[in-house]
């Protein structure tokens, strides 16, 4: 009989090794030995220590974290019908495995046990919050119910597991199907070449004679931005947002409304008002009223800009073409003409100076003035497909630090945006540092016959954040692997990511990597001040359409009675009455495709983007004040926030890096919200 690739003691993951049909297998033997590690805490006939129970639970299902790791990363990046149909398979087994394991109540009584006698353990911070976050996994998670609560709970958990999978599904679907043929070359009117380029190469792949557009973003935003043909603009607008929203087999209106009614009897069921109660009370916020507050503090001080920004665009729309309503789909075209025009500055003059490759190089370049980071491109350890690019980092001093995985461009099999996440956390074994393995997924344009992969400065940006993301967790350096990197709240999650992309706004580290890619020229300096001067371009707007989604998704999940909510959209309108600034299109929804909150982990927490907003201008302006590149405030970020996961308190760690409580001046400074001296 073969051995399972994913039951075997690897260090990176097999890729090749693995075949579909291995999946269900490995993941149904590797939940039995989670519960056989889990049951030999339990019947240990000594009484309960930290060591014997506490880290012995944080050390169990190392083998299933692997596997499911493989699995899920693969299910977003290259995923096909048998993978998804695996995934529905094996969703209710982990729901249920997990819920065996909060609910089994002779586990929990030996963690009470220790936790009850916490202040007399004499343990350290990291290992007080391990215990704690142990505690509170069990106890927020149903530990304390009655058998009957204890069922019902595990029912929810199940058909949730079931709902988000299908959500996914059914988006993805949705952005597959639509293909937008062009065969008359005067569409594309407006589209640069490069674009234009593009879309005839996908035709091609397709076989097709003439243009293609899809709803994948390097086809999609391009033509939104630059396109002249207001009808096309429209129809794939159109098209983008009514994913999940028509009435066919992909619908999602019932899903969304299923979804956040389990979820709010599952908040009930545990003793919360509501769901965003549930999900706060484990972040830096604390409750929805004062999640409230802080997005309402923010749009307050956001919308008069937005008004007028938006006001000024109508304005400019009329002038240009005698538009006498600006509608979703002329806001991308509108903004990068006035964009051009104010600040002389067009996205495709910037373009040439942002080849892909010399953008990887300026972003390891920055890791390493910042924090001593070396990366080699190797071929030695395994892929999933053959666009992905694998590294390996080590310190100044040649010590291994992580396997870096990299990949970037879109393909049938991969989900819409970008992402990071891991195969192996870093954490302490046997006095072994276990160092960890980190991917970061992203959709950018594909080079082409005649030109290599050239960003968009927003693509430049975004691979600088999801960088920031692998950095918190290729320098986690935790005892437990539960605390490890960016196991921490998730409202401080994004202040790595966050933090990182201010450097591409910096004269210093733009010279480090914006070079033409034919010439080699260094970007211009006028070219810098411009990116400078226009990165508070629009900000009220771009302000006010954040703050929207963190209402929309507070709507859905601090109501006091969902199961009422009988039409999705008039919900969500309602929702957004307050940041409204384009006319409704009856065609559209966003709940239907908002996967952040319905599908990944954002569910009461799409706030939490401004929240580190907040902090990560706070934290980079102390950078400015220093230096972007001074090693003792790198250090400092380091020892404080990047290397530390979730071992103590986010505000402690951050006051630590900061010598203080941060302020949200240093953001609405940024934005241009308020005056900058």
């Amino acid at each position: 009989m073969t051995k399972n690739p994913l039951l075997q003691d690897f260090n990176t993951p097999p890729f090749s090794q693995i075949k579909e049909e291995d999946y269900k297998p490995a993941i149904k033997e590797a939940i039995q030995i989670a519960t056989n590690e889990i049951n030999a805490i339990v019947e240990n006939p000594e009484a309960p220590t930290f060591e014997n129970t506490t880290v012995a639970l944080d050390n169990t299902g190392n083998t299933l974290d692997r596997a499911t790791s493989i699995f899920f990363n693969l299910n977003s990046a290259e995923t096909n019908e048998e993978i998804q149909k695996i995934a529905k398979d094996i969703s209710p087994w982990l729901s249920e495995f997990r819920n065996d394991m909060i609910l089994n109540e002779e586990l929990f009584k030996r963690v009470k046990n220790i936790y009850d006698q916490l202040s007399d353990l004499n343990l350290t911070p990291e290992q007080e919050m391990l215990l704690d976050k142990q505690y509170k996994s069990f106890a927020r998670n149903g530990a304390n119910l009655n058998e009957a609560d204890k069922a019902e709970l595990r029912k929810i958990d199940a058909e949730l597991a079931k709902l988000s999978l299908q959500f996914g599904e059914h988006v993805l679907a949705e952005t597959n199907a639509f293909e937008l043929l062009i065969t008359n070359e005067d569409d594309l009117a407006g589209l640069p070449e490069s674009a234009k380029e593009a879309a005839k190469e996908l035709a091609n792949s397709k076989g097709k004679e003439g243009w293609m557009i899809t709803l994948d973003y390097p086809s999609y935003i391009p033509f939104m931005t630059y396109a002249d043909n207001r009808e096309l603009r429209k129809k794939l607008a159109i098209a983008f947002g009514k994913k999940g929203f028509q009435q066919n087999e992909y619908n999602n209106e019932q899903i969304v409304k299923d979804i956040v009614t389990l979820r709010h009897k599952r908040a009930n069921l545990l003793g919360y008002k509501t769901h965003a109660h549930f999900v706060l009370e484990e972040r830096m916020a604390e409750t929805p009223e004062k999640v409230m507050e802080f997005l309402n503090e923010l749009l307050e001080k956001a919308k008069p800009a937005a008004q007028r920004e938006f006001k000024n665009l109508e304005a400019y729309a009329k002038k240009l073409d005698g538009i006498d309503q600006l509608q979703k789909w002329d806001g991308a075209y509108y903004s990068e003409k006035l964009k051009k025009e104010l600040f002389n500055l067009d996205q495709e003059l910037l373009k040439p100076y942002f080849k892909l490759e010399n953008v990887i190089n300026g972003v390891f370049t920055v890791a390493n003035k910042l924090y001593n980071l070396q990366f080699e491109e190797i071929d030695s350890i395994d892929k999933y497909h053959e666009d992905v690019k694998t590294y390996a980092v080590t310190d100044t001093d040649g010590n291994f630090v992580s396997y870096f995985y990299a990949d970037f461009h879109p393909r049938p099999g991969k989900r819409n945006g970008a992402w990071m996440t891991s195969y192996k956390s870093q954490y302490m074994s046997n006095d072994t540092n276990e160092r960890p393995q980190v991917s970061i997924v992203c959709n950018f344009t594909k080079p082409t016959q005649t030109k290599p992969s050239l960003l968009t400065f927003n693509e430049v940006t975004t691979l600088f954040h999801e960088f920031g993301h692998a950095l918190h967790g290729m320098l986690a350096n935790t005892t437990y692997k539960s605390l490890s990197g960016t196991s921490v709240s998730w409202d401080f999650v994004e202040l790595p990511s966050q933090v990182l992309e201010n450097w591409c706004y910096e004269k210093e580290a733009l010279e480090l990597f914006a070079k033409h890619y034919e010439t080699g020229e260094v970007i211009p300096m006028e070219y810098v001040e411009k990116i400078k001067e226009s990165a508070s371009f629009h900000e009220g707007m771009q302000t006010l359409r954040q703050l929207s989604f963190g209402l929309l998704d507070m709507s859905w999940h601090s109501g006091d009675s969902p199961e009422t909510i009988t039409n999705v959209k008039e919900f969500e309108t309602n929702a957004f009455a307050e940041t409204k600034l384009y006319p409704d299109v009856a065609e559209n929804c966003m709940s239907t495709s908002f996967s952040h909150i319905f599908q990944g982990g954002y569910s009461a927490g799409y706030y939490s983007y401004k929240w580190a907003e907040v902090l990560d201008a706070d934290a980079f302006e102390y950078f400015k004040e220093e230096g972007i590149f001074n090693k003792e405030v790198a250090d400092k970020f380091k020892n404080n926030v990047l290397s530390k996961g979730g071992t103590e308190e986010p505000m402690e760690l951050y006051k630590r890096f900061r010598g203080r409580e941060p302020k949200p001046d240093a953001l609405l400074r940024r934005a241009g919200l308020i005056d900058k001296n």
